[in-house]
């Protein structure tokens, strides 16, 4: 018996290890506005968390044709639209993409964007690699994703 619990108690060990994986880079909040039919471009939102410093250097969603790195930003009443080569994710410090400032350009929509659906994202990182995250869809005119489950 003693061995068995042994074997049992460092399996404990090894699993809870496994899913707790602290220092790693996190993704929560993912959301997206949905789209009018015939919108050819949509964008994503989402917050990244690193213990280290990092860097998004690129994204991908099978639910565009490409999907850049944007910046928003106002010139007097003119609205530009930049892409950007990356973003530096601090350590321990939260980077939100969002309306209105940095976001995920998904350009060539395969179809629509509809409310509540999902879709993947995979984010790629120069130091944690590609790391995936479920996209879900909100209401056309959405702010966040918290307005994802209120019509």
């Amino acid at each position: 018996m003693p061995i068995r619990s042994l074997v049992f108690a460092t399996g404990l060990v090894v699993a809870s290890a496994a899913l707790a994986q602290p220092g790693q880079l996190e993704l929560s909040n993912a959301w997206a506005r949905a789209t009018p039919g015939k919108a050819e471009n949509g964008a994503a939102y989402v917050t990244i968390m690193s213990p280290t410093p990092d860097r998004l250097v690129s994204a991908s969603s099978p639910v565009a044709k490409k999907a850049e790195l944007h910046t928003m930003s106002m010139a007097g009443t003119v609205m530009q639209m930049r892409p950007l080569a990356g973003l530096d994710i601090p350590a321990g410090q939260p980077v939100s993409l969002k309306p209105g400032g940095k976001h995920l350009m998904l350009l060539g929509l395969n179809q629509p964007l509809r409310e509540g659906h999902s879709f993947p994202l995979t984010l790629n990182f120069e130091k944690a690699g590609a790391r995936s995250v479920t996209v879900t869809v909100a209401k056309p005119g959405a702010v966040g994703p918290a307005s994802a489950h209120h019509p």
